[in-house]
Protein backbone atom coordinates (compact mmCIF):
# COMPACT_ATOMS: atom_id res chain seq x y z
CA UNK A 1 0.00 0.00 0.00
CA UNK A 2 1.08 3.28 -1.12
CA UNK A 3 0.81 6.00 2.26
CA UNK A 4 -0.01 9.45 0.84
CA UNK A 5 -0.09 12.84 2.74
CA UNK A 6 -2.30 15.81 2.40
CA UNK A 7 0.43 18.78 1.71
CA UNK A 8 -1.62 22.27 1.80
CA UNK A 9 0.48 25.15 1.94
CA UNK A 10 0.20 27.83 4.68
CA UNK A 11 -2.20 25.21 6.81
CA UNK A 12 -2.96 24.04 9.94
CA UNK A 13 -2.17 20.23 10.48
CA UNK A 14 -2.77 17.86 13.63
CA UNK A 15 -0.60 15.80 14.83
CA UNK A 16 -0.39 12.50 16.77
CA UNK A 17 3.82 11.16 17.32
CA UNK A 18 3.92 7.89 19.62
CA UNK A 19 7.20 6.82 20.75
CA UNK A 20 8.25 3.08 19.78
CA UNK A 21 6.41 0.19 21.58
CA UNK A 22 4.92 3.05 23.46
CA UNK A 23 8.07 3.46 26.08
CA UNK A 24 7.46 6.23 28.64
CA UNK A 25 10.22 8.33 27.87
CA UNK A 26 8.10 11.26 28.63
CA UNK A 27 8.05 10.59 32.32
CA UNK A 28 11.19 12.21 32.74
CA UNK A 29 11.26 15.79 32.77
CA UNK A 30 14.35 16.16 31.22
CA UNK A 31 13.22 13.75 27.97
CA UNK A 32 10.17 16.43 27.84
CA UNK A 33 12.93 19.15 27.78
CA UNK A 34 14.96 17.92 25.12
CA UNK A 35 11.88 17.43 22.57
CA UNK A 36 11.07 21.00 23.70
CA UNK A 37 14.54 22.04 22.74
CA UNK A 38 14.45 20.23 19.56
CA UNK A 39 11.69 21.49 18.50
CA UNK A 40 12.92 25.29 19.16
CA UNK A 41 15.75 24.46 17.02
CA UNK A 42 13.74 23.10 14.34
CA UNK A 43 11.38 25.95 14.22
CA UNK A 44 14.07 28.37 14.13
CA UNK A 45 15.49 27.14 11.06
CA UNK A 46 12.16 26.42 9.67
CA UNK A 47 9.85 28.06 11.04
CA UNK A 48 6.13 27.00 11.69
CA UNK A 49 3.50 27.88 14.95
CA UNK A 50 2.31 25.57 17.15
CA UNK A 51 -1.13 26.75 18.44
CA UNK A 52 -1.70 23.80 20.82
CA UNK A 53 0.33 20.81 22.36
CA UNK A 54 0.19 18.27 25.02
CA UNK A 55 3.12 15.78 25.58
CA UNK A 56 2.19 12.70 27.63
CA UNK A 57 4.92 10.00 28.37
CA UNK A 58 4.60 8.34 25.73
CA UNK A 59 2.82 10.33 22.70
CA UNK A 60 2.28 13.46 21.87
CA UNK A 61 -0.47 15.90 19.96
CA UNK A 62 0.09 19.34 18.19
CA UNK A 63 -1.54 21.73 15.99
CA UNK A 64 1.02 23.29 13.74
CA UNK A 65 0.23 25.96 11.55
CA UNK A 66 2.61 26.27 8.30
CA UNK A 67 4.10 29.64 6.86
CA UNK A 68 2.35 30.87 3.78
CA UNK A 69 3.78 28.80 0.47
CA UNK A 70 5.33 25.92 2.81
CA UNK A 71 3.68 22.47 3.46
CA UNK A 72 6.77 20.06 4.24
CA UNK A 73 5.65 19.25 8.02
CA UNK A 74 7.59 15.87 7.14
CA UNK A 75 10.98 17.90 6.91
CA UNK A 76 10.11 19.35 10.34
CA UNK A 77 9.18 16.10 12.17
CA UNK A 78 12.24 14.53 10.57
CA UNK A 79 14.21 17.28 11.99
CA UNK A 80 12.94 17.04 15.30
CA UNK A 81 12.83 13.53 15.77
CA UNK A 82 16.35 13.11 14.55
CA UNK A 83 17.76 15.99 17.16
CA UNK A 84 15.52 14.39 19.98
CA UNK A 85 17.28 10.90 19.29
CA UNK A 86 20.40 12.57 19.14
CA UNK A 87 20.59 14.33 22.36
CA UNK A 88 18.25 11.54 24.03
CA UNK A 89 20.92 8.92 23.19
CA UNK A 90 24.18 11.08 24.40
CA UNK A 91 22.05 10.82 27.73
CA UNK A 92 20.35 7.68 27.83
CA UNK A 93 20.93 3.76 27.23
CA UNK A 94 19.54 2.66 23.67
CA UNK A 95 15.97 1.19 24.48
CA UNK A 96 15.32 -2.16 23.14
CA UNK A 97 15.05 -3.23 19.22
CA UNK A 98 13.32 -5.15 16.95
CA UNK A 99 14.70 -7.93 14.73
CA UNK A 100 13.55 -4.57 11.73
CA UNK A 101 15.00 -2.13 13.30
CA UNK A 102 18.04 -4.11 13.96
CA UNK A 103 18.29 -4.95 10.52
CA UNK A 104 17.70 -1.59 8.97
CA UNK A 105 20.00 -0.22 11.99
CA UNK A 106 17.45 2.19 13.02
CA UNK A 107 17.03 3.67 16.51
CA UNK A 108 14.31 2.55 19.07
CA UNK A 109 12.79 6.02 20.04
CA UNK A 110 9.85 6.51 17.81
CA UNK A 111 7.13 4.90 15.78
CA UNK A 112 8.14 4.93 11.98
CA UNK A 113 4.84 6.56 11.37
CA UNK A 114 2.79 9.38 12.42
CA UNK A 115 -1.09 10.33 12.11
CA UNK A 116 -1.62 13.96 10.45
CA UNK A 117 -4.88 15.05 10.04
CA UNK A 118 -5.38 18.42 7.81
CA UNK A 119 -7.60 21.01 10.09
CA UNK A 120 -10.71 21.73 7.51
CA UNK A 121 -11.96 24.70 9.92
CA UNK A 122 -12.60 26.63 12.42
CA UNK A 123 -14.69 23.79 13.77
CA UNK A 124 -12.27 20.85 13.46
CA UNK A 125 -9.62 23.25 14.83
CA UNK A 126 -12.36 23.66 18.50
CA UNK A 127 -12.57 19.89 18.24
CA UNK A 128 -8.76 19.19 17.85
CA UNK A 129 -7.70 21.80 20.52
CA UNK A 130 -9.99 19.85 22.79
CA UNK A 131 -8.97 17.09 22.39
CA UNK A 132 -4.89 17.82 22.56
CA UNK A 133 -6.21 19.52 26.20
CA UNK A 134 -8.36 16.67 27.39
CA UNK A 135 -6.23 14.02 26.26
CA UNK A 136 -4.33 13.80 29.85
CA UNK A 137 -7.59 13.40 31.85
CA UNK A 138 -8.62 10.74 29.16
CA UNK A 139 -5.66 8.60 30.04
CA UNK A 140 -5.92 8.86 33.57
CA UNK A 141 -2.99 11.14 34.43
CA UNK A 142 -4.33 13.96 36.39
CA UNK A 143 -8.43 15.04 36.85
CA UNK A 144 -8.46 18.26 34.97
CA UNK A 145 -6.79 19.67 32.20
CA UNK A 146 -4.68 22.77 34.57
CA UNK A 147 -3.14 19.67 36.21
CA UNK A 148 -0.75 18.34 33.27
CA UNK A 149 2.45 20.56 33.15
CA UNK A 150 3.23 19.78 29.49
CA UNK A 151 0.39 21.56 27.75
CA UNK A 152 -0.23 24.87 25.83
CA UNK A 153 -3.49 24.42 28.05
CA UNK A 154 -2.88 27.35 30.17
CA UNK A 155 -1.81 29.33 27.26
CA UNK A 156 -5.86 29.05 26.15
CA UNK A 157 -6.90 29.64 29.11
CA UNK A 158 -5.18 33.21 29.34
CA UNK A 159 -6.57 34.01 26.11
CA UNK A 160 -10.29 33.52 27.45
CA UNK A 161 -10.53 29.80 25.25
CA UNK A 162 -11.10 28.18 28.61
CA UNK A 163 -12.29 28.55 32.26
CA UNK A 164 -9.22 26.93 34.21
CA UNK A 165 -11.51 24.40 35.53
CA UNK A 166 -12.42 22.85 32.04
CA UNK A 167 -12.37 19.76 31.58
CA UNK A 168 -12.23 18.34 35.17
CA UNK A 169 -16.01 17.82 36.44
CA UNK A 170 -17.04 16.39 32.88
CA UNK A 171 -14.90 15.77 29.27
CA UNK A 172 -16.07 18.02 26.13
CA UNK A 173 -18.37 16.52 24.04
CA UNK A 174 -16.37 15.30 20.69
CA UNK A 175 -17.28 13.40 17.46
CA UNK A 176 -16.89 9.42 17.57
CA UNK A 177 -13.87 9.43 14.71
CA UNK A 178 -11.72 11.96 17.64
CA UNK A 179 -9.28 9.99 19.03
CA UNK A 180 -9.19 7.12 15.98
CA UNK A 181 -5.79 8.19 15.53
Amino acid sequence: MHYRRLRIEGASYFFTIVTERRQRLFDDPAAVALFDKAQVLVQSRHPFEIEAQVILPDHLHSIWHLPVGDANFTKRWRLIKSYFTHWYLKQNAMPARSASREAKKEQAIWQRRYWEHLIRDDDDFGTHLDYIHYNPVKHGLVSAPSDWPHSTFPSWVARGVYEPEWGSAHGPKLPDWVGGE
